[in-house]
């Protein structure tokens, strides 16, 4: 009992530290970036110029916003803008393509703490852009041709606050300041949960006997022992838990900076448990289209794993 009581309680101090103390002000600066960059209309002017270049992908104007969303806010910021789709009339095809790509992407929540860890951001970014258009291409040309690609009279219209003076601003900021900390402090419980069952299956022995039984498959594919259990994490509990695992890995050594940057295309995207569940609960349209969706993300991540494999 004493040992669990030891167990949860570094987990806990760990956990907190991650939040607060690295999730939370990262957070809270680019959120405000974003949002006052979002209530400038900057990002109106992107994605008005990307959305040309991104059709031949399948996505639309509010795809390309949705991109912007995953890869600078949060890996749950696209759900309103695919809940804002299903509502104004995209077809099918369309939301298969947007939510193969969202899922194929590198999430900001995770992204820009562990740029903190070691990760190259600027190459994770590339790469995610990179996966998040092949996923939305395949599941729109391959996966998903069997979709309807009949719409509705679609509104791209994006609706957001404004800033034009000084107390606009101001309540930009306090705004992008309350959505950061609700993002920091929702973590926690999902943290301390992901530390305690690492530590307890630690303690118990299990990860080592793991870790034994797959030597010889993971000596054949080249793939380092220690990726076993932020990987695990990733899958079942989601990519925040993963990023708790892998900052206790290296601050006991077990883990360094090349190796998190090698392991990133696997390991940072929202294609998890928790993950779909959050993104398919924008609508039952996009839930609907969950399978072929699934396979496109699958192309884009695999494309990601390769890239990250290669530096």
């Amino acid at each position: 009992m004493d040992l669990f009581t030891d167990i949860v309680l570094r987990a806990g101090r760990s956990a907190v530290e991650l939040a607060l103390f690295v999730l939370l002000p990262i957070m809270v600066v680019m959120l405000s970036l974003m949002r006052l960059l979002e209530a400038r209309g900057a990002l109106d002017w992107v994605v008005q110029r990307a959305t040309p270049l991104l059709r031949p992908a399948g996505l639309t104007g509010l795809g390309a916003f949705a991109a912007l969303q995953v890869n600078f806010v949060s890996f749950a910021a696209p759900v309103a803008t695919l809940t804002m789709m299903e509502g104004r009339g995209a077809s099918d095809r369309h939301l298969a393509a947007t939510l193969a790509m969202v899922m194929a992407m590198a999430q900001a929540n995770v992204t820009f703490p562990m740029a903190a860890m070691g990760l190259n951001f600027a190459f994770t970014l590339m790469l995610s852009l990179a996966g998040g258009l092949l996923a939305a291409a395949a599941t729109w040309h391959v996966f998903g041709r069997g979709l309807s690609a009949v719409e509705g009279p679609v509104d791209e219209t994006l609706h957001h606050r404004t800033a034009e003076d000084a107390k606009g601003v101001l309540d930009v900021i306090n705004r992008a300041g309350a959505e950061a900390f609700k993002i920091a402090v929702g973590a926690i419980p999902m943290l301390v949960l992901a530390l305690v069952a690492v530590m307890t299956l630690r303690a118990t022995g299990a990860i080592d006997a793991l870790t034994a039984l797959l030597a010889p498959l993971l000596a054949l594919l080249a793939i380092d022992p220690a990726l076993i259990l932020p990987t695990l994490t990733k899958y079942i509990a989601g990519g925040t838990a993963m990023m708790g695992v892998m900052d206790e890995m290296l601050r006991e050594g077990s883990a360094n900076a090349a190796m998190l940057n090698r392991s990133a295309g696997f390991l940072i995207h929202p294609l998890d448990v928790a993950g779909v569940a959050v993104l398919i609960s924008a609508g039952p349209r996009v839930a609907a289209v969950l399978r072929p969706a699934l396979a496109g993300a699958a192309v884009g991540i695999a494309l990601r794993t390769l890239g990250h494999a290669l530096i």
